[in-house]
């Protein structure tokens, strides 16, 4: 059974810059992505991407064979807007998704046209960089409720019986400006919810509640403005409901802690 994770994806293409002050804050991840693969305790048959990137009325799959990659972030070199990753689309595990999605009562849709963002492609090409494994992204909801993506989470928990790794790719802080400050400061308030959400991951039986109610935390709205890219986190959760999870990551980038988990 394969477990799943939420992972942070970095800021951008940075991890394809030349050596120097734009790419060195991120090298404490991209050494774990890049270790990501050799970890895992089996290859998995085909990868599910929760990217905080796309967001759409109800969830919706993208169902091409061959997606294309979408370079949605600005100001970077010309070289990072001709990166490769050429992994195949699954069509199959698409319908699937929304086959479980539909079993639960939740409305799907799928998108056979549009690309991977740089939330599916960035970390991926790190962590799975022969982009051999067969992969499909899914949406948030528009609303970003946590239950709603618990939810999601919990109807697709039959995926990781059948060899599916499902990672939901964000990041633990998102406060641009806050990143763009940064200065190797401590930043009082992200290290306050940084502890907070590692703290409340660990307990299977709680963490769907904590999840819920992650605004009340300390520190929150500070860390995460606008909570989409925390929103891949819940429905990795709800896969795993009930079971405990970890750490897998803990660092600091721009002064500003990030963590990835593990779940099952």
């Amino acid at each position: 059974m394969q477990p799943t994770y939420f992972i942070n994806h970095g800021g951008g293409p940075c991890f394809f810059l030349e050596p120097g002050p734009i790419r060195e804050p991120w090298s404490q991840l991209e050494k774990y992505l890049q270790q990501f693969a050799s970890a895992l305790c089996e290859r998995p048959r085909s990868i599910l991407v929760v990217s905080g990137h796309w967001e759409e009325r109800v969830p919706t799959v993208n169902a091409g064979v061959a997606p294309r990659l979408i370079f949605d972030y600005q100001g970077f070199p010309d070289y990072t807007y001709r990166l490769t990753w050429p992994a195949p689309g699954a069509p199959i595990l698409a319908a699937r998704i929304r086959e479980l999605l539909g079993s639960a009562g939740i409305e799907s849709a799928q998108n056979t046209v549009r690309g991977w963002d740089h939330g599916v492609f960035v970390p991926m090409k790190v962590a799975f960089p022969a982009a051999d494994i067969p992969v499909v992204q899914l949406s948030l909801q528009h609303g970003l409720d946590p239950e709603t993506h618990l939810a999601i989470g919990r109807a697709l928990r039959p995926l990781r019986h059948e060899g599916v790794l499902i990672l939901g790719s964000g990041q633990s802080y998102r406060d641009l400006p806050g990143f763009m400050a940064g200065g190797g400061q401590i930043d009082a308030e992200a290290e306050a919810f940084d502890d907070w959400l590692r703290d409340a991951m660990l307990a299977g039986t709680d963490r769907d509640r904590a999840l819920v109610e992650w605004a009340k935390a300390p520190g929150a709205r500070a860390a995460q403005p606008r909570e989409d890219h925390l929103l891949p986190l819940m429905v990795i959760a709800g896969a795993v409901s009930g079971e405990p999870g970890h750490t897998d990551f803990h660092g600091h980038a721009l002064g500003k802690p990030i963590s990835c988990f593990r779940f099952g």
